[in-house]
């Protein structure tokens, strides 16, 4: 409120009748980083928690410590669920994810590191700081677990975007908020030059009419009915309900906030219907979601664990790293499907469970190619309608 500096102004009138009020009508527009951080952390938290869900399998090669990092506790503070979270946030919010291994066997992912590229060497990483400790060593890169996400254009692009829509939604904020501004105004009875010295109170007239202004404008702001006292040559009329101006709908606020989380969605690949929820069309979201998103994450998290985890020896003598319980499907709903892939051989029972996302089983029977009867050739040439 502008009032004191009126009333300042207004001792010096008759030194000049030429004035205007030295006020500052307008503010710097304010950074709303909030937008940026909501719409990345709806969409990449999306992601993050279903990657969580994923269960890693070392097969052909008695493992159980790794399996027991992996799939309970890579460290004395996080689950696996919470740790695979964290792991997925920092690599599409960063493009990168470093995770080192102590001499106590935790995995710890990396707050800030340093990476001395090499052509024909290891890379080396130093200065490798997780929370507030810094390790005094440096860590090759056969020594850690190391992935991109290869999407440098993600932060290039959200942030010239979120930069114009955080001046758009502070404009349409603003609007929306002097739309519903309460606005009055104060006319003093008095003539000739303010009196401004002080009573016995310690308080001048310009201050006793401040504060009196300040107790009418609190009692309208914070009461939903408020009755104040007409003061003899004080007069303050309100306007905001005489200025025909109608109330600015948030549905472009709502929009706004909408349009930035499909935005991200469509960079990173996750269907905008499943992250609001949407049950129209939800086989096709989720097949979409795999395909396009979810597969190509598990093929860089298996690819990275197999050279990491396991020796050339190891895998060429048939060890594998295996990825299942992301996303996993319904059987029953491709039980037809199933019973097909394995009739006619081109799938085992053990490659059908892994494909939906079980583990193998220790069946032997499990590992044979069978064909039934009828689609076994009899001598004749024809086809037994035999099972």
């Amino acid at each position: 409120m502008w009032l004191w500096d009126l009333f300042k102004s207004s001792i010096q009138k008759e030194k000049s009748s030429d004035w205007l009020p030295d006020l500052d009508y307008g503010d710097d527009m304010a950074q709303r980083v909030y937008l940026k951080t909501m719409a990345k952390d709806t969409v990449i938290n999306f992601l993050a928690r279903t990657m969580s869900t994923m269960e890693i399998d070392i097969q052909n090669k008695d493992a159980p410590q790794w399996e027991y990092i992996l799939n309970v506790r890579p460290n004395k503070d996080q689950t696996a669920a919470d740790f695979w979270q964290s792991f997925f946030y920092r690599l599409i919010d960063e493009n990168e994810v470093l995770v080192v291994k102590t001499d106590d066997d935790q995995l710890l992912i990396a707050d800030d590191f340093n990476r001395t590229e090499y052509a024909v060497f290891d890379d080396v990483f130093d200065s490798v700081t997780v929370k507030n400790y810094t390790f005094n060593r440096s860590f090759k890169m056969s020594e850690v677990i190391y992935m991109t996400y290869n999407n440098d254009k993600l932060e290039r692009w959200t942030k010239g975007l979120f930069n114009d829509y955080a001046e758009l939604f502070g404009r349409i904020l603003e609007v929306s908020m002097r739309n519903n501004q309460i606005r009055g105004a104060v006319s003093i009875d008095a003539t000739g030059t303010l009196n401004d010295k002080a009573d016995e109170s310690g308080k001048t007239r310009t201050q006793r009419l401040q504060n009196y202004v300040d107790k009418i404008y609190n009692s309208f702001r914070t009461k939903s009915v408020a009755i104040v006292p007409k003061t003899k040559g004080f007069n303050y009329e309100e306007y905001t309900n005489k200025m025909g101006v109608s109330n600015q709908s948030l549905e472009e606020l709502n929009k706004l906030k909408t349009t930035l989380i499909d935005d991200v969605a469509n960079m990173i690949g996750v269907p905008t219907a499943l992250i609001y929820g949407e049950k129209a069309d939800l086989k096709d979201n989720l097949d979409a979601f795999r395909k396009l998103c979810i597969n190509s994450l598990i093929k860089k998290v298996k690819d990275e664990l197999n050279a990491k985890i396991l020796n050339k020896k190891e895998y060429l003598g048939g060890a594998r790293v295996e990825i299942r319980g992301v996303m996993r499907r319904d059987p029953l709903e491709l039980a037809e499907s199933i019973d097909k892939l394995i009739s006619s051989t081109v799938f085992t029972g053990n490659m059908v469970l892994q494909e939906l996302g079980y583990p193998k089983s220790d069946d032997p029977e499990m590992d044979k190619r069978l064909m039934t009867k009828n689609l076994t050739k009899l001598k004749g040439g024809e086809t037994s309608d035999e099972t």
